[in-house]
């Protein structure tokens, strides 16, 4: 009799296993899936360029001048300044009006570049545990 209730723990724990094992290929899936469509939306970017923009305003100096004005001050601009490093040397440029929608758009592309590669670096280390749960 004991034989008979240790082959049916025996089976149970059997289909315990091969169920963690169906879970774990559908996730070894979902995973793989996953990471081709971040693999696509890196394909689909546009042009792209790192760094951070900021307005400025200044003043000139000028005697007379109205940034000089003691009542109303009105400083020169809005000047557009892009700051960015690049291999440990650090850049800034001034954007001119013309080209300011574009830099924009690259720089938010450079984001989303920047957040679609971590979450692939994610979703690979994930995928690489439940190759090794399987394995195990």
């Amino acid at each position: 009799m004991g034989n008979a209730e240790d082959e049916k723990v025996l089976f149970m724990s059997g289909s315990i296993t091969m169920l963690s094992d169906i879970k774990t290929n559908q996730s070894i899936q979902n995973l793989e899936a996953r990471i081709a469509q971040v693999k696509r939306q890196l394909q689909a970017q546009g042009p792209m360029r790192p760094g951070s923009l900021s307005r400025q305003y200044n003043v000139c100096g000028k005697p007379g001048c109205r940034c000089k004005d003691p009542k109303h001050p009105r400083r020169h601009g809005p000047y557009y300044q892009l700051n960015y490093v690049y291999r440990g040397k650090k850049t800034s440029k001034f954007i001119r009006r013309e080209v300011l929608q574009q830099v924009r758009a690259e720089l938010a592309n450079y984001k989303r570049f920047r957040r679609l590669t971590e979450q692939w670096i994610g979703l690979a280390l994930n995928l690489a545990q439940a190759k090794d749960k399987l394995a195990a």
